[in-house]
Parts: C-alpha cells; structure tokens; sequence
C-alpha cells in the first residue's frame, strides 16, 4: 500500500490522502515523497481536475519526515555526501516548489490549478511545510491538535522551506518563535498567528469549496507577486536590520554558539531575505546540507529521538516477562521525592498508598499533588474535576496494612542504610508474595539493601531525579540478586509514568552520579588551583551544559556534597582520589557557605533566593592565579571528567547498553545535549585524538584522566562506540 493516494471526484477536486499503513502518525518517507511526486504530476496534467486537496486519513495530517531516514541522509548520499544531500533537498524544494506554482503561466502568474491543504490534526514539521507550499490551509478545530515546526528541537531546522516560507509569510520577527525556538500551537492560535488560513469542522470539504471558487489571484503567493515586501522589513530596510541584530544576539545568548541548527538558519533566514524566492530555497538547502554534514545533528536525533523512543517502549526489557503494569503502589516516605511519586502515579492513573511516620507529613505529601493541580488550573492546564479525580486516588496513612493489596513498592526515606532495612521489613511482613520492593537511592548499594528483604530477586532499585514531575530520566538500578520480574515491573511502571528509563548494574554511585560528581569535583578542584570562577561556569555554559559544576553544587547543597565526600572516603580509604577538593568543600560547610538554602555558596544569595553572583568571600580564600588556562582546557577537563566515567561504567558492565549513557545522560544531568551525550561525544572527537588527549591531560592534572583500556583498544583499532557497541543495529 503507498502512503499517499488520489481520488479524482466528478467535480473536478482531486483529494490526495496521506495514510501510512504501519504507522499511528503519517510521517514522510523518502518513497512516499515521490509517491507524492507522481500524484501531482497527474493531477496537474489532467485536464478533467480543477483543483487538488491534501489531506490525511488519520485524526491527524503528519508527524514530519520519519527521523529514521533523516538520521541515515548522509550515509545515504553516496560517495560525495555534501552534494548528495543538496541535491537532494533541492529536489523536495522542487516538488513542493510545483505544488505551489501549480503550473501557473511564469510571466503572468495565471492558469494555475487551486491546492489546499485540509489538516484534521496535528502538523508538525514537513507536516506544516508541505501545507505551507500549499495555496490555502484548512484545519479542524481539534484542541489537542499542534501545529509548527519543531526541526530546531531534534538538532536541525526546517529545510523543506518551512524556515523560507514561513519567514516571507510573518516576516522575521513573526516567524523567530517557531523557527528558533519550535514553538507549537492548537489550530485557532495558528490560525491568529498566521501559520494556517482557516478554521474549519470539516476542512476537507471547506478546501473543497475553496478549490472549487478559487482565482488566479487566490492562488499567487505573496512572494511571487510584483511589489513584494517582506513584513516588517529585510535585512538592509531600517526595522528589519534590527530585527537581525536583535535576533542574532538572542540566539548566541540562548545557545552560547553550541547548537549549530540555529545558527546556521538565523544565516539562511539573514541571506535568504535578500534575494529572490528561488534563490532563498537554495540558501537554505546549502544551510540545511551544513547541518546533516554537521555530527552534531545526526547525534541529537540518535540519542533524543531514536535511542529515548526505544528505551520508553521497551528496548532492554527482559523479553520473555508476562505485563508487569501497576495497578496499587505503595510509597514509603511524603517527603518532596515521595509527594512528587505519588503525583506522577496518581496521574497516570494507578492507586497510590502514601505512607509516612505522622498524619501530618502524609497529609503534606497529599497536598504537593493538590498544589500542582492548582497550578494546572490557573494555567487551564488541568480542571477541578481532574483535580479531584487525581486526589481520590491518593491515600494518606500511617498504617502499613494499607500495603497489602500493592503490587510495586517504592521507598522514598532517608538515605540511611538502618532506616531503609527497618521499613522494607516492614513493608514485608504486610504485603503478599508477588510484590516488587523498589528503593529510590541515588547513592546507596542496592545489593547491600537487599539483604534486608525476605525476596531480594524482588528487590530494585529506582533512582528518581528531582523534581520528579519535571525530570524525566529514571535510572533503574540492578542488584546482583534482582530478577527479570523485577526488572520488568520497573520498566512498566517508568513507562506508565511516562518516564524515560535506564537499566544499569549496581555499583558505587550507579551511573548518573558516578558521573555527574566528577563534573562537580573538577570546577571546585580549579577554584582551589586558582581558576577564575567565571572562566570554570562559562566554560561549562559554552560547552552546552545546562548549568556550570559551582552553580550545580550550590543548588543540591555544599553539606550533601561534603556528606557523600565523606561516606566515599570511608569506602575507598587510601584509594580516595579528592582530597583537594574536599578542602575547598569542608571550608565551605565550616562557613556556613551551604549553598541556595542558606543564601550563601559559590554564589551570593538576596533574601529571595536569586543568585547575585559569584561570591568574594570564596574569591578572597581563593585567590584567582595570575595565569589562567585556556577555555578549550577547562572544557575538555570538564568534559572528560563526566566522559570518562561513562567509559569506565561501560567497562565495568555497570552500563549495558550505550544508548542508555548517552540519554541517561542528557536528561539526568544536562551532558552537553548538542553532541548526543557523552559517548557519542568521543566518538565525534575520534578515539585516537581522546586517547591522546587524555594523556595529555593526565599528564597536566592527574591520573583521574588516565586514558581507560577501552578507550585506548578503540583508538588503536580505529573503532568507536556506535560502530562497536550500538545494540540498536542489531536488532535492525
């Protein structure tokens, strides 16, 4: 069956349908494009058609181009890759470039056939653009319907047109918060926004009729009329070149020069708009070519698409495991972790027990939830009735009996070994045989807490980040004594939850934090080696990560960190390697320097709580160096701290499966999410140069960067991690 399909109708309408058979949401393949192709061709040559409308025969119109196939476009385009992939892109422009001409007469813009676009849903990416190259868009009134271009999410931009067409429609300006920032919109704001025409409870049959009555002057672009001036102005008119300058400030500032995609179509937006239509889709498929060559890209749709989407649906799940979906969950502990479980299981759904020491704690712990809907609904995300529904099934004791009928628990206490041993034990001597125990510690040994449980092969661990509504990686954690059931039952309840799972092996710090401390450590060892302090977090900000390692500190606090520091030590004895940083830490806990909560760490605090700026009283301890390194060395210390533990976890079998480090990585802790997380970004350096360059780091700083063997066996084999371990290209 071919994804698109033409009826010819008595009244001169020809209706296109777009339906992919084997997907939920039609997405464009390279195949269906010139199905597409055929379908226009014929309409326009026949005589006995008046006028084309596009549609879909989903509740939807299009989900954009499949990411499979954009993913493969450089390896598919032959031997010279970079001309491969524009001709390419110039032959979408010229199908979509025919719809939009509909074989007008060139000189005088008439004789051309009436095309449009009749959406029953969702549009996204070449799902709006093929639209756009359309001379009219209907859409149906659908609410949970969005519509925009979200390309610059994924690592790329529009480069079907969308980011020319949508430019010349709204102007720059107009045009920035869908381009640059993948702003996406329900029918009727589109519709007030100008990226659609109409609003209509059966936009196939509105498109018809407008078909039917349309004019030669209907069906000319604004661009392709005489006198045309672009809205709000070109680049070289007074207004629209400050729109250009603001627009390149605003996109440096929100992306420090990190993510390609936005830079590369702020350039093809800037020249584009200087020079004929046909000339500006040639711009942009040079800017688009720049980006598919770019690693960059290819790694951001790998990892935040191709690789999260298998996790979620079930990529290392043991396969021979019956459904293992939660229908009662008991949560030990009302805290801020716990309140914020309860709220995403009782959203989704399932019945929440929650259980802590004092009425009043659980009571808080409910509240969290109620609180939340509140927000909802002052932002008419939620009602009072979902409100209510959610509430109800949220029960709030003190009495473990309450547990009996739960088929997953999730202990969310203290990060104490007695008191965790103290409540699974309790939890034991209520509940029956098949129920799962899972503790959310992010530091604790699994295996060693296990042993408090009368059934350890039913005994997981589940590493929760916090917020818990708000962060979506759950790092699901192995012990050596932990069963597939187990397993399986944490992969069901993180997808219920709508979470994004890994599943690692039990070992010290399990892999977020074994590689997130690292980070944190090498910024607070460069302040004690005299490093500027604005050098170390903007370093780490033009670096692409979310927040730099002293900011990062001071929001989870100095004495948790000298706390863990602590326990580390006392694990790893002569082996401890961070007892330099551990003077900066300890100086820090003496002062009182606590961090965020008590308004005084590497930041200074005002009485709200809103940074300042970096403090002078860690400065005046220690004082900046008069020699200060480079920024490609702070990054690259910064980097490989965080890099090389992911090697050495995937090493020591801690890590499974790369896919799982490398998104693990991005949405756990913010790993640089422009180069595809940090096994991907070692392969975009190349394993020779890493290996080189953690000798000479090793050599400048210290064994902490000492080469791992695996690393240096791919670099003298010329291998990298996708190419040696990507478990997704087996099961392709």
């Amino acid at each position: 069956m071919t994804d698109f399909t033409m009826e010819k109708h008595a009244d001169g309408v020809a209706i296109i349908t777009w339906d992919v058979a084997d997907k939920s949401m039609n997405v464009l393949s390279l195949e269906g494009l010139e199905t597409l192709d055929s379908l226009i061709d014929d309409a326009l040559a026949d005589e006995t058609v008046k006028g084309v409308v596009i549609t879909s025969g989903k509740d939807s119109f299009a989900g954009g181009m499949d990411l499979n196939v954009i993913a493969k476009m450089k390896e598919m385009a032959g031997d010279n890759p970079a001309q491969g992939l524009f001709e390419g892109t110039m032959r979408m422009h010229g199908i979509l470039r025919k719809i939009e001409r509909a074989n007008m007469d060139p000189k005088t813009n008439k004789g051309g056939k009436p095309i449009a676009a009749a959406l029953p849903g969702t549009a996204l990416g070449i799902g709006l653009e093929l639209p756009l190259s359309t001379h009219r868009i209907f859409a149906a009134p659908n609410p949970k319907a969005k519509i925009g271009l979200p390309e610059i999410m994924v690592g790329i931009f529009p480069g079907a047109g969308g980011t020319t067409r949508l430019t010349r429609k709204l102007g720059a300006m107009g045009a920035s918060p869908f381009l640059l920032e993948g702003k996406l919109l329900d029918p009727i704001k589109a519709q007030k926004a100008g990226l659609i025409d109409e609003i209509a409870a059966n936009p196939v049959e509105a498109a018809r009729d407008w078909v039917l009555n349309a004019k030669d002057a209907d069906i000319v672009k604004p661009w392709d009329a005489k006198g045309y001036k672009m809205p709000g102005g070109a680049p070289y008119h007074p207004a629209g070149f400050m729109t250009f300058v603001g627009a390149s400030a605003m996109v440096n500032g929100k992306t420090k020069g990190v993510y390609p995609a936005a830079k590369a179509m702020l350039s093809a937006v800037y020249e584009g708009a200087m020079v004929p239509f046909d000339t500006a889709l040639k711009i942009e498929a040079r800017w688009f070519t720049n980006i598919l060559m770019n690693p960059s890209s290819g790694n951001m749709i790998r990892s935040l698409f191709i690789n999260k989407e298998a996790l979620e649906k079930g990529a290392v799940r043991p396969a021979d495991v019956a459904d293992q979906r939660v229908q009662k969950v008991g949560i030990l502990g009302a805290g801020m972790m716990g309140a914020g479980i309860a709220l995403v299981s009782a959203q989704a759904g399932i019945e929440v027990v929650l259980l802590d020491q004092k009425q009043e704690a659980a009571d808080r712990g409910k509240a969290y939830t109620a609180t939340y809907m509140d927000k909802g609904i002052a932002r008419k995300k939620a009602t009072p009735e979902k409100k209510e529904e959610v509430l109800a099934r949220i029960e709030a004791t003190t009495d473990y009996a309450a547990l009996a009928d739960c088929d997953l628990i999730v202990e969310a206490v203290f990060e104490d070994p007695k008191i965790k041993a103290e409540v699974t034990k309790a939890v034991d001597a209520v509940t029956n045989a098949d129920c799962i125990f899972a503790t959310n510690t992010s530091t604790l040994p699994i295996t060693e807490l296990a042993k408090a449980s009368k059934n350890p092969e039913q005994f997981i661990g589940i590493h929760f980040f916090s917020p818990v509504e708000k962060m979506m990686l759950v790092e699901i954690i192995k012990g050596k004594a932990t069963g597939d059931r187990a397993v399986a039952k944490a992969l069901d309840f993180t997808r219920q939850i709508r979470k994004t799972p890994i599943v690692v092996n039990d070992a010290r710090f399990f892999y977020a934090n074994r590689c997130i401390i690292p980070y944190i450590n090498e910024g607070i060892r460069m302040v004690a080696e005299g490093v500027s302090p604005a050098l170390i977090e903007n370093a780490a900000k033009m670096v692409g990560m979310p927040l730099g390692p002293l900011q990062l500190v001071d929001e989870t606090s100095i004495d948790l960190g000298a706390k863990i520091a602590r326990a580390t030590k006392a694990a790893m004895g002569d082996a401890y390697p961070d007892a330099a940083v551990d003077e900066v830490i300890f100086w820090m806990e003496g002062e009182g320097r606590l961090g965020r909560k008590a308004s005084a760490g590497f930041y200074d605090y005002d009485e709200k709580g809103k940074r300042t700026g970096l403090s002078a009283t860690v400065k005046a301890q220690y004082p900046e160096a008069d020699a200060q390194p480079s920024l490609i060395d702070v990054q690259h210390r910064l980097l490989f701290a965080q890099s090389l533990e992911a090697v050495r976890a995937l090493e020591e079998g801690v890590l499974m499966d790369i896919r799982e480090g490398d998104v693990g990585a991005i949405l756990g802790w913010g790993f640089a999410p422009w180069s595809g997380g940090p096994l991907s970004w070692l392969d975009m350096l190349g394993a020779a140069y890493a290996a080189e360059r953690c000798d000479q780091l090793t050599e400048q700083f210290g064994d902490r960067f000492t080469c791992p063997p695996l690393l240096r066996e791919m670099a003298d084999k010329n291998q990298s991690f996708y190419g040696r371990f990507d478990k997704s290209a087996d099961a392709a």
